[in-house]
């Protein structure tokens, strides 16, 4: 047992987050167990897995935004089936986030209810979506329509599945990082941005950085599982990193739009009259190295817009934005869907994105 390992409550039980390097080469029991793999994952890691591992029944999806659909679940399904899946049976994720994504709306809705259990592979994983019990799916040409919560039955996280990830998959989920350590407040998010370059560097700095950041968003799952109040936070800087996203055509990796939708959200708060610029001065050196290899990728500002006023948060006449005030805490906001805000969206892509 690691001592970074930690429980998370949930409405469901607690479960156990765990620390292990070569966890999947262990040997595990999987009796009555379904894996559900990033076939990346898969081709990059097989050779390492256990026998267990390698010879349990198994479906390998593309892990992109298309598979995680209501319109392709139906072909994971078929496969399941054909493997005999039965309601006692857990379903293991081992991937990012698509892939807990997919695992968990299906340990959800198969049977009306199945176990699961989650490998990350990905930085943005382990670091964020690992823990929390959420599920979402696209649907109708909509991102994260269909929605559920399940909290799997346990998480084991392995930074060794790290090392073969890109800058840009690393930066993505460092971008999410350096949302819940903004969201735990200035001094977090200082601490964190002046150990930016040595989490790049130091796989034990990247391990304790991974370690905090789930621990803080810890203490909001656990006393708002249901996204009822407190945990409404966590979407800071995504509705504008999901606009982005929809408005790329999902050209720009989902920790980076975020990244981007952080620091437009800290120039768009600023703008309205909701807070100084100070947040924004604050945050935007690292926020800006955070998504620089993305700093000239056209982003445009009509589509965008037009996919931020669709956001499944909004009522009829206000925008549900998540920014920061004068201190530099992060709060939900009803923000009129004004030509001032519009303004600003458009001067933040054409003048300040990247400076």
């Amino acid at each position: 047992m690691s001592n970074l390992d930690f429980t998370v409550m949930s409405s469901s039980g607690a479960y156990e987050v765990q620390f292990r390097l070569n966890a999947l080469g262990e040997q595990l029991d999987l009796n009555r167990s379904i894996i559900i793999i990033d076939e990346r994952v898969a081709e990059l890691f097989d050779h390492s897995f256990s026998r267990e591992v390698r010879e349990c029944r198994r479906v390998s999806i593309a892990a992109h935004e298309g598979t995680k659909s209501l319109e392709q679940l139906p072909r994971i399904v078929e496969r399941l089936v054909e493997l005999g899946v039965r309601k006692d049976d857990q379903l293991v994720a081992i991937g990012g986030g698509i892939t807990q994504d997919i695992t968990a709306f299906l340990s959800t809705t198969m049977f009306r209810g199945m176990s699961w259990t989650f490998y990350p592979t990905t930085l943005l994983a382990q670091a964020d979506s690992c823990i929390g019990s959420k599920s979402s799916i696209n649907a109708a040409g909509t991102k994260n329509l269909l929605g559920t919560f399940r909290a799997p039955t346990g998480v084991t996280i392995d930074t060794g599945f790290l090392r073969t990830l890109s800058s840009d998959d690393v930066r993505s989920g460092l971008g999410e990082m350096l949302k819940v350590h903004a969201i735990a407040g200035p001094a977090e998010f200082n601490k964190l941005s002046e150990e930016y370059d040595k989490i790049l560097e130091d796989d034990g700095s990247m391990l304790l950085a991974i370690h905090r950041s789930l621990l803080i968003k810890k203490q909001l799952i656990e006393v708002d599982e249901f996204y009822r109040g407190a945990r409404n936070v966590m979407n800071y800087g995504h509705s504008f990193g999901h606009a982005i996203e929809a408005a790329t055509d999902y050209g720009i990796p989902h920790g980076i739009a975020v990244t981007i939708g952080m620091d437009m959200a800290n120039y768009v708060a600023g703008s309205i009259g909701h807070s100084g610029m100070e947040p924004y001065n604050r945050m935007h050196p690292v926020l800006s190295l955070n998504y620089q290899s993305f700093a000239e990728f056209p982003i445009p500002p009509g589509p965008l817009i037009s996919a931020l006023k669709r956001d499944k948060k909004n009522s009829a006449t206000h925008l549900r934005l998540v920014l920061p005030d004068d201190s530099g805490q992060i709060g939900m906001v009803n923000a009129e869907a004004s030509p001032l805000l519009e303004s600003a969206v458009q001067t933040f892509i054409e003048s300040h994105r990247g400076r």
